[in-house]
Formats: structure tokens, C-alpha cells, sequence
């Protein structure tokens, strides 16, 4: 794998490595306003934690980051190809604020054959847009993912989390590819009745749980046990992040039923 970390477009490490090989940010910031949100915390707070959304500072303004946008997907086209490209680990891109500059960057991908999967808590007129004009041949090249934890006090400016899954069921229903983040797991309950509301309308499932926190293990066994008993012989995809399988000291290579797969899991195909 390459290393590339553009202004827009860049390699992420770490825990953000695990959604994607390839992502773009073009905002810091979000008002969702999430109390769990890992950006409000630690050093990188000040910078990336902010209640708006913000144009990072390398970018003049929108035409200019579309332009550095357009060079680094260039630049980087076939691995894209091959990988995807993420939108975003800074900001929400579905945000009002973020949408046009979202929007124009993915068609710009997808005119490029790149697939891009996007990653929401706000559900909003980007729903009926991308129904209503996208064209069926760019449909399989887009990956649209909702943020479900259960806890819409925990997400107070964010779209509920019934609303998302409302709007993951018409867009499956339109052929869009749809996946879901259970992250973080607040409590089992509720991360298990939203992967319960919604597997009818998903592709796959990432799951991973509150950062620092543990959990009981038996209960989150019991947790994954039942996952895997709802989810068999249903066509839907699990992949556990590392946060899940450390605390069960589990190998992936535990993972043998059909519904789990890895970080190299192609959504597209």
C-alpha cells in the first residue's frame, strides 16, 4: 500500500485505517454534536473538534479544494480504483454546510470510476437528490453509510436515529449499496435492536466499540453470538474492528461463519 497524505485525499492510519484505505476531508468540525465524538478529545481537539463545520485551512476556498481534489484523485487513480474513497473522518459530509462540495467531489469520482462509500447522521434533501438524478450506471459505485448507535440524546443535532434508517431503506430500495456504522457501541441493547431495524436494508455492518471503555465480557460474547444468529443466511456482511476483538482476545481468523468479513472487504463487488 502506498502512504500518500494529500490536502484532500490521503492514507488514514490507526483505528480510521479500518473503514477505508483511501479517504478525503475537505472540513474540520461538525454540529451534530455528538457527546461521544473522538474529534473533542485528546491534543487534536482544538483543531478538530469544532461545532461547525470549517473549510481546512490549505484550501483559498471550495474551488480550490475541488481543484486540489481533482489532481490527488488523478494522481492516485488506480489504487482508488481498486480500494474506494471514504468521505470523511473530520466532519459529517452530508451537512448542509459540507453538501455541495461533497456532492461535486463524488460525482467527480465516480465520472473517474472511483467508488466512494459516505459516511452520515444527517438525513436531509441529499436523499431525494441522489434518488431522483443519479444514473443507474453510477449506482454501483457509491456506498452510502449511516451512523446508528441508538442514543439520539447522545446525537443532539444529528437526524434520529429512526430517520436514518428510514432513509437507508429508500435508498436500498433505489439500488444503492447501503452499509451502517454500529460505532460506538453505547450499550448492547440498543446497538443489537438497530442492526434488528435495519439488516433488511444493509450490506454490511461495521461494528466497533466506545474508545477507553470496557465492556463485560460475557455479555459482549452473548452480543456477537446473537449478531451472528440474526444475521446468517441473510446476505449481510459483519466486520468487527479490532476495538471488539481485543477485548475477546479473539483472532479474525475465530471468525468462520459466512457473514464476517475483513478490512479488504469490497463493497462494490
Amino acid at each position: 500500500m502506498t502512504n500518500f497524505k494529500g490536502k484532500s485525499i490521503y492514507n488514514p492510519s490507526g483505528k480510521a485505517g479500518e473503514y477505508s484505505y483511501w479517504a478525503c476531508n475537505f472540513f474540520v468540525g461538525c454540529s451534530n454534536g455528538c457527546t461521544y465524538c473522538y474529534l473533542k478529545k485528546g491534543r487534536g481537539a482544538a483543531i478538530l473538534g469544532g461545532d461547525k463545520p470549517e473549510l481546512k485551512k490549505c484550501f483559498r476556498n471550495e474551488a480550490h479544494a475541488l481543484e486540489v481534489f481533482e489532481k490527488e484523485l488523478l494522481i492516485n487513480i488506480e489504487d482508488l480504483r481498486k480500494h474506494g474513497l471514504f468521505f470523511t473522518f473530520t466532519s459529517d459530509p452530508m451537512l448542509d454546510e459540507c453538501f455541495d462540495l461533497t456532492w461535486k467531489s463524488i460525482m467527480l469520482a465516480m465520472e473517474n470510476d472511483v467508488p466512494v462509500k459516505m459516511l452520515t447522521k444527517v438525513v436531509g434533501k441529499w436523499v431525494d437528490q441522489i434518488i431522483d438524478y443519479m444514473h443507474d450506471s453510477w449506482k454501483p459505485l457509491l456506498a452510502i453509510g449511516f451512523t446508528l448507535t441508538g442514543h439520539d440524546e447522545l446525537e443532539p443535532n444529528a437526524s434520529t436515529n429512526s430517520e436514518r434508517i428510514e432513509a437507508m431503506r429508500e435508498l436500498h430500495e433505489a439500488g444503492f449499496k447501503i452499509f451502517a456504522s454500529i460505532e460506538p457501541v453505547i450499550d448492547f441493547k440498543s446497538s443489537y435492536e438497530m442492526i434488528l431495524e435495519s439488516y433488511s436494508y444493509c450490506n454490511l455492518f461495521k461494528i466497533g466499540l466506545l474508545s477507553g471503555q470496557k465492556y463485560p465480557i460475557q455479555q459482549l460474547s452473548y452480543f456477537v453470538t446473537n449478531i451472528e444468529n440474526l444475521l446468517k443466511n441473510t446476505g449481510c456482511k459483519v466486520y468487527y474492528k479490532d476495538s471488539v476483538l481485543s477485548q475477546l482476545k479473539l483472532s479474525r481468523e475465530y471468525l468462520k461463519n459466512e457473514i464476517y468479513v475483513n478490512r479488504d472487504y469490497n463493497l462494490f463487488k
